[in-house]
């Protein structure tokens, strides 16, 4: 078999806008794919992203929730720390891929996968640095897994819920233990502000919000507030595709 892929990077051109796909593989199973500008990545939809099974297991996080189990005194060395860190990463980018899609299930899904790294490398990381280079981005993670429910809740229409989701995050996020580098400072700050608004827009809304968004999108190009459009048009990408169906296909 040809190991050359130009035909494929032919039949699918780039896109911006139009990137991903969910298609059958040869053996039925469902998976997700993702057109960059120079190839195409693809991912599991269940399990590890990347379809390994590390020590025999579905995740590097199950083993090591298994080890702690049977030795709760258990400590991870730092090379035992990468192996959990680089599966973080992995699950990272396959959720902000179901987050843009409006698969917000499989978002909290893999959202918690991390949150339950960052609370076993804070107990049982050996190395301090290992713990910052981890820790730092919980307040991000925490926000995505937030919002994701809180939209989850809205399509059935638990408003209150919804808020009280958000509000819980945000105060968790604003109490967190301080993380001395400049990522967590950056990350708190923009979470908590992101969670606030979206609060915001769920209390004020007895409707459909994207009619507000759209306000606020525009004002915020004639303010040239580039970075607040770029989330604002995030935000309505994520409603118009919850209100698709959060399982569509795309091909």
């Amino acid at each position: 078999m040809s190991e050359d892929i130009t035909d494929l990077l032919k039949a699918w051109k780039y896109e911006p806008g139009d990137q991903i796909r969910i298609i059958k593989a040869d053996d039925g199973r469902d998976v997700l794919q993702v057109r960059q500008p120079l190839g195409i990545e693809q991912y599991e939809m269940e399990g590890r992203p990347d379809g390994k099974r590390p020590f025999n297991r579905e995740s590097v996080l199950d083993e090591f929730l298994y080890r702690i189990d049977n030795n709760p005194e258990y400590t991870i060395n730092h090379e035992d720390f990468l192996l959990i860190q680089n599966e973080g990463i992995i699950y990272y980018f396959r959720y902000l891929v179901f987050f843009q899609i409006g698969d917000f299930k499989r978002t909290v899904r893999d959202t918690e996968h991390n949150l339950k790294i960052c609370d076993i490398v804070e107990g049982h990381a050996e190395v301090e640095e290992d713990k910052k280079d981890m820790l730092q981005y919980r307040p991000y993670i925490m926000r995505m897994n937030a919002v994701s429910r809180a939209m989850i809740l809205l399509h059935h229409e638990m408003k209150t819920t919804a808020k009280e989701v958000l509000e819980s995050a945000i105060n968790t996020i604003e109490t967190m233990p301080e993380i001395d580098t400049p990522a967590f400072q950056f990350e708190r700050i923009r979470s908590v502000n992101y969670l606030k608004s979206t609060l915001k827009q769920v209390t004020e809304q007895n409707g459909n919000p994207l009619e507000k968004l759209h306000t606020d999108l525009e004002r915020a190009v004639k303010e040239e507030n580039y970075e607040l459009a770029a989330e604002l048009r995030d935000r309505i990408r994520d409603l118009e595709n919850r209100g698709k169906g959060s399982s569509r296909r795309l091909v």
